[in-house]
């Protein structure tokens, strides 16, 4: 299985505008089938993504909030990091997704909430009565490296 880890192409326009705040936001984490297809430089906002999974088997609708948030820049070797803990879902018959979107849900609306990054695996990936873990890199969700 192969995974795809993606920003989404306006992520850093967005947190310079001041729309997305990391840290103090609600940051979310949604499922999503395999009809769903990120486009890494149109998508922008939550209006954009589709195919989210519907509430059932241990799935809620909009995802869950990302907790243990932290933004941690290294100087030795001039590397931000954006983290938080995994998130489980614990599936209750079939719980199964394609795509995984995080995005900032503080502000307003869908047409208004800027999607982050997306992980976007090649097959789909299933769990029945157990935990459904998005797992992040022990880097963390992502890395910059400024120069």
């Amino acid at each position: 299985m192969a995974v795809t880890n993606r920003l989404y192409g306006n992520v850093f326009k967005q947190a310079f505008n001041k729309e997305i705040n990391f840290l103090s936001d609600n940051i979310a984490v949604t499922l999503h089938n395999s009809t769903y297809v990120p486009d890494q430089d149109v998508h922008d906002y939550r209006n954009d993504v589709a195919n989210e999974l519907s509430t059932a088997n241990g799935y809620t609708a909009n995802g869950q909030n990302a907790a243990g948030k932290t933004s941690v820049y290294t100087g030795a070797t001039n590397v931000q990091a954006m983290d938080f803990n995994d998130v489980v879902w614990t599936a209750t018959g079939t719980l199964t997704a394609r795509t995984v979107v995080v995005s900032d849900t503080t502000p307003g609306t869908a047409a208004t909430n800027p999607v982050i990054t997306y992980h976007n695996s090649d097959v789909d990936v299933s769990a029945t009565d157990a935990s459904w873990t998005f797992q992040l890199a022990a880097a963390g969700l992502f890395t910059i490296t400024v120069a």
